[in-house]
């Protein structure tokens, strides 16, 4: 990815955590550790305190598709 990423790019970060985590269901993800992994991203770049519970739970639904269409 070549553009950088903020908490609004939900579908792009769903994606790229299901690539970091492919096993891992998220819907049992705590958002405290979602916000962790999302600022981790190397594409991300967004202040992490403009962060909250309804990015989260975008980014979380995004990634669960993911999760979901790979067989999750």
């Amino acid at each position: 990815m070549s553009r950088k990423l903020t908490w609004l790019d939900t579908e792009d970060l769903g994606i790229l955590l299901h690539e970091q985590r492919p096993g891992v269901d998220p819907l049992t993800v705590r958002f405290t550790d979602l916000r962790e992994w999302v600022c981790a991203l190397e594409d991300f770049d967004d202040k992490p305190q403009a962060s909250n519970e309804a990015k989260l739970e975008a980014i979380q639904m995004a990634w669960h598709e993911e999760f979901e269409d790979a067989g999750g």
